[in-house]
This record gives structure tokens, C-alpha cells and sequence, in this order.
């Protein structure tokens, strides 16, 4: 197993120039039959010639965002075979990966998730980041990241309560922060 760093190259929107990096990309110098990423359920041996050539690919998480993102099913794409990817097909809305939000914070294009646009809400809340940028980096209205923010500062608020709350709970309960039924006093 590699010990060496990696950087993560997200692809932005539209972006294909990383399929020229790919190991399974033909050239004259690469003779690679393309057909070998689309075995047959049987043909095991294609499988595994796949999935090596897969192994050594610079740019195979690229490939399987590219496939996950264009909901492309068939064939082995990033290392992963059609069985292998199917879980990632049915959660990727589910998706949360920093990475990505900090490469759109940064102003990178990128594709993102709905879970991933809401950290983008909260981390360019927190980090300061204004309505207007905000607005460009989801493209949408400054109006609406305006009032992104205003629900972000109104669930903080929120959280905050509601923790503060839960302390003076356990200070005044039991200590696992539920009242018991006599620890109601009446109205003076």
C-alpha cells in the first residue's frame, strides 16, 4: 500500500481533458482494447484485466465521478465494476466529501451533491464568505444565498439553544439530561 500523498483533482462541470490521462485511453504508444472494459458477466479474465489496467490509471477517481455523476451503469469505469458501483449510483445524492466543498469554496466548478451544497452554505457562513460569492460559487440569485444564510444562522442560533438548554437540564436533573416527572415545581 502507497504511503505517498495524493492530491484529489476534482473535475469541474463539462470537463474531459482527464480522459486523455487515462491508462485506458488507445493511442499508438497504448494499444488498449476498449471493449475489454465492457466484459460479459462471465469473462472473468476481462474483468481482471480491467480492473488491473484500472489499478494503475492517475485519473481513475475522476473516471468513477465522471460515471457516477452521468449515471453511466455499464462497464468498468474508475476501478469499480457495474455491481461495485450500483450502491455509489443509489447514495450519491447522499454524498458528502470535504474535499469538494472546500475545492467549490475555493471556486472550483464542480459538481456538487445537495449535501454538499449545504456545507458549502455553512462553511462559507462561518468562514465569512459574502452573499454575492456565495451566489456564484451555487449559482443562484444573491437573493437566495442571502436567505440561505438567514437559515443557517437561524439552525445555529437553534443548535446553540438547544444545547444550552440540555445543560441546564442535566445541571438541574438527573445528569442524563431528562427531567424526571417530579422535578417540575409548580407555578408561584
Amino acid at each position: 500500500m502507497s504511503t505517498t500523498p495524493t492530491t484529489q483533482r476534482y473535475r469541474s462541470l463539462g470537463d474531459h481533458t482527464w480522459q486523455d490521462q487515462a491508462v485506458c485511453h488507445p493511442s499508438e504508444y497504448n494499444p488498449v482494447d476498449p471493449e475489454a472494459f465492457f466484459p460479459g458477466p462471465d469473462e472473468i479474465g476481462k474483468i481482471a484485466t480491467a480492473l488491473s489496467l484500472c489499478g494503475q490509471c492517475p485519473v481513475r477517481l475522476a473516471c468513477l465521478d465522471a460515471a457516477l455523476e452521468g449515471g453511466e451503469t455499464h462497464g468498468i469505469r474508475g476501478g469499480l465494476t457495474e455491481e461495485q458501483r450500483a450502491p455509489l449510483h443509489e447514495n450519491l445524492a447522499k454524498r458528502l466529501d470535504y474535499g469538494r466543498v472546500n475545492a467549490a469554496i475555493a471556486g472550483r466548478d464542480i459538481h456538487l451533491t445537495s449535501a454538499e451544497r449545504r456545507a458549502v452554505v455553512l462553511a462559507g457562513y462561518r468562514h465569512g464568505v459574502s452573499a454575492e460569492r456565495l451566489a456564484r460559487l451555487l449559482k443562484i440569485t444573491e437573493d437566495h444565498a442571502q436567505k440561505l444564510y438567514r437559515e443557517t444562522r437561524r439552525a445555529i442560533r437553534n443548535r446553540e439553544l438547544q444545547q444550552a438548554a440540555c445543560g441546564t437540564e442535566r445541571k438541574a436533573g438527573t445528569g442524563t439530561g431528562y427531567r424526571r416527572s417530579d422535578d417540575f415545581g409548580t407555578a408561584a
